[in-house]
């Protein structure tokens, strides 16, 4: 007996070691795997030596495709056609970047249950009933219904899965190994999904839920007041004045019912300042070489591996060099031997919520336009990993998906949606971007340009611009819908289709000024037009004051050259300091201040503006405007079971400057009448305290970099793989707008002319492995504000640039 139950003790030990080392619990991986020497991560660190030529026959080629990888990775490839040009992408793309473009198109689709478990549920619901896999089957529908965007998405596809089908279990990314999956064949749609990703991004943000209960608690004339349609400080994007060649279409009427409230307390979180990005291109006579120079820095969350992909892409028709999206093919940002290209985001209002009248708790039937109309239902299969699948029903009406049929507990991204609304947004229209940046990839003037962006749906972006002819020029570009004045300010009335979207603004009516008299064109996310636009894009943009800053320093700006334009994209002076300052100063009682505030009002008085890594005075003056504008509008604004938004920072400048006495300096919520002197005092007070309590005596640790701690994580969070804090300067509210993990995802500058020179970096590298040398290896450069030389190679011969490994593709 005691054989037997030694001999099961023997057998059944092993088994549970080995189904222990090898099953993945919590965030822990599956250890045997993991430092298994043959398969686990071990195999992923990379020698600092790179093989000089190699040669590899793949059957998805039709002709030769040679590659050349420069000192830092970026892969040149010279391509005899179109397909080979992006099947060659997809390869090596998918060598470099696998995991990320795996994870961010799982992401997108809702399926990142899959790979972590129960865990991820409710925002792998939120990702579908947002329709971001519906929005992805339209988008494709239209990138398949036109023969060279298909034919780009199919061979670039193909490229990606020829490497992954290349790849052994020991040559899978670490982060495979780490959260225990393996990739799956590449498709299609899951090119269009990334796509989708980006625009909800950029255009998913919406602050009409606040609106709608601001308006039902104070009612539509202290929404005119604080909430103005058009802001008290602004320089547009297209300049002042800029007369409009065309005759408008007619928008439509207001319905009589629009300022009646709608009823039901709306729960939701309103957009966060942080997703903007800035470009300008400056026009000959205003650079020392005569012709144009652009710029680009649009600003993302940053993460590692980074955002975007460097390449350069050579085919009969095409020279292209910058960064494309790891995922999709073609370049996004970037340029070629007569144009150069950039983007920052529109911030138009594409996406509204409709209250839907459904007839019973079937949700089967709603009311519209005077009967009752049938839902359609969408069932979403949820996959979880160690455990059963579940299904997701999805009510869809003509405005498109009800997101929320009652709360979902414990998840903030739900907190923005309000309960039994339609969601209709421009990313659920069939599209196929693609086209465009096929065109531009090609593109050889001004004409080229705006025909490309006549293929552009959404997220919308002011396309900048800059040619070799010396012509420049920006778009506010994307589809519009045609819509009445604040039509999606508040939520709307799903029962009756005057409320509808009513068709779109012309694509050649879009925002658009070539050539200006000032001799730049730029945009930083502020309001694209002054007010004399015939139609309404939206009715609130980002704050100016990063775009005043940059108009301010091109119009004095002459014989300009790459250099004047690298230093710009760092600049770090305040405009929002530049305004209040002076009077908040002014109101401080010196002589109720303790040691440390008189040292920080020391500090502060002095101040050039600048926020500058190793400032004191700009974390002082961070945290007490901050901290004023809470006090302001706080008391009235944060009501329990009523969540509503601030007004703007420009309203909050403008009642500073111009309204001191305005009812709502007073706190309601004490039997004391405030003044603006109190509330800039207790401002001041509290965050002086407030930075001594967290870095200690006022000192090196209070400087800016210490307090901003600008940092880039890695894109799962995992620990270890992001990177060390960066002693930045910079913040939001500046050119160079960096906060703790979000801004300038990539820093672009071109000088155009018979040969255009590229500069170039984005924080990071060009490997998403974190055990290769060029995972992080631009991140200093980056942080510094310096950039890179660009090699734009003429030939897979060209010696102009430093390679350092060959890569041949053969048929054959």
């Amino acid at each position: 007996m005691k054989n037997r139950v030694r001999a099961s003790i023997c057998i059944i030990i092993p088994l549970l070691l080995t189904y222990t080392f090898n099953t993945k619990f919590g965030n822990v991986p599956p250890v045997l795997k993991f430092l298994n020497p043959f398969t686990g991560f071990w195999q992923n660190a990379e020698s600092t030596t790179v093989k000089a030529n190699r040669k590899i026959i793949l059957k998805g080629a039709h002709q030769n495709v040679d590659i050349a990888f420069d000192d830092r990775m970026i892969p040149h490839i010279f391509a005899k056609n179109d397909h080979d040009i992006y099947y060659a992408q997809g390869y090596v793309t998918a060598m470099h970047r696998l995991w990320q473009m795996d994870f961010q198109t799982r992401f997108a689709a809702g399926r990142i249950s899959e790979v972590v478990g129960k865990k991820a549920i409710e925002l792998d619901k939120y990702q579908r009933r947002m329709g971001m896999v519906f929005g992805a089957e339209r988008s494709l529908e239209g990138m398949m219904s036109d023969p060279k965007s298909k034919e780009m998405i199919l061979a670039y596809t193909a490229g990606i899965n020829a490497y992954i089908h290349s790849l052994s279990k020991a040559q899978l990314p670490i982060e495979y190994k780490i959260l225990d999956f393996k990739p799956e064949d590449w498709s299609p749609l899951k090119c269009a999904l990334l796509l989708k990703q980006m625009s909800a991004v950029l255009a998913m943000g919406s602050d009409e839920f606040y609106m709608t209960n601001i308006r039902n608690k104070f009612g539509t004339d202290v929404v005119k007041d604080l909430f103005p349609d058009y802001p008290f400080k602004e320089d547009p994007i297209i300049p002042v004045g800029t007369k409009w060649s065309f005759d408008p279409v007619p928008t439509p009427q207001v319905p009589a019912s629009f300022n009646e409230a709608v009823t039901g307390t709306i729960k939701t979180k309103q957009k966060v300042e942080g997703i903007g990005s800035n470009n300008w291109a400056l026009s000959g006579s205003k650079t020392a070489s005569g012709l144009p120079i652009l710029a680009n820095d649009p600003h993302l969350d940053l993460s590692l591996p980074s955002i975007w992909y460097q390449i350069q892409l050579h085919a009969p028709g095409l020279n292209a060099y910058g960064v494309s999206l790891p995922g999709a093919p073609g370049i996004i940002i970037g340029f070629n031997k007569n144009i150069a290209w950039g983007v920052t985001n529109v911030a138009a209002d594409v996406l509204d919520f409709y209250q839907i009248k459904f007839k019973d708790n079937t949700h089967k039937s709603y009311w519209y336009n005077n009967q009752w109309k049938n839902t359609s239902i969408r069932l979403e299969t949820i996959v979880i990993k160690n455990d059963k699948n579940i299904i997701d029903t999805v009510f869809y009406t003509h405005h498109g998906p009800v997101v929320y049929l009652q709360e979902a507990k414990d998840f903030s991204k739900a907190k923005n949606i309000p309960i039994g609304n339609a969601l209709r947004w421009i990313a659920h229209e069939r599209s196929n971007e693609l086209k465009t940046f096929y065109l531009l990839n090609r593109g050889k003037n001004y004409n080229d340009y705006r025909n490309a962006l006549t293929y552009y749906t959404a997220p919308a972006q002011n396309f900048v611009f800059a040619s070799a002819e010396n012509d420049i020029a920006i778009t506010a570009n994307g589809k519009f819908p045609l819509k009445w004045k604040d039509q999606g300010k508040f939520i709307l009335d799903g029962t009756d289709p005057k409320y509808d979207w009513q068709g779109w603004i012309p694509t050649s009516q879009n925002p658009t000024v070539k050539n200006p008299a000032r001799g730049f064109v730029s945009s930083a996310n502020q309001s694209s037009t002054d007010k004399t636009y015939p139609y309404y894009i939206n009715w609130e943009f980002s704050p100016y004051e990063r775009g005043k800053r940059i108009n301010d320093k091109l119009t004095a700006m002459n014989k300009a050259t790459a250099d004047s334009m690298i230093n710009m994209q760092t600049d770090s002076y305040s405009i929002h300091a530049q305004n209040i300052l002076p009077s908040i100063l002014s109101m401080v009682d010196k002589s109720k201040l303790n040691a440390t505030q008189k040292e920080a009002l020391r500090f502060v008085s002095t101040w050039n503006k600048y926020y500058e890594a190793n400032s004191i005075s700009a974390s002082i003056f961070d945290f007490w405007t901050k901290r004023l504008q809470f006090d302001v509008w706080d008391d009235e604004f944060n009501v329990a079971n009523i969540p509503m938004r601030y007004p703007s920072r420009d309203r909050t400048v403008q009642l500073i400057l111009n309204e001191p006495n305005s009812k709502w300096i007073d706190n309601v919520n004490t039997p004391k009448k405030e003044t603006l002197s109190d509330l800039v005092n207790e401002a001041f007070k509290y965050s002086c305290d407030s930075l001594e309590r967290k870095y200690g005596p006022i000192g090196k640790s209070w400087e800016w970099a210490n307090v901003k701690h600008t940092n880039i994580p890695h894109l799962a969070k995992i620990p270890g793989f992001g990177s060390k804090v960066l002693l930045t300067g910079g913040g939001k509210m500046t050119i160079n707008a960096l906060n703790e993990g979000n801004g300038p995802s990539w820093r672009m500058v071109v000088e155009l002319g018979k040969m255009p020179k590229g500069h170039g970096v984005y924080p990071g590298g060009q490997s998403g492995n974190p055990g290769s040398p060029f995972y992080d290896n631009m991140i200093d450069k980056w942080a510094s504000g310096k950039l890179y030389d660009l090699f734009f190679m003429q030939s897979a011969t060209d010696t102009t640039a430093k390679i350092i490994s060959q890569l041949k593709i053969s048929k054959k």
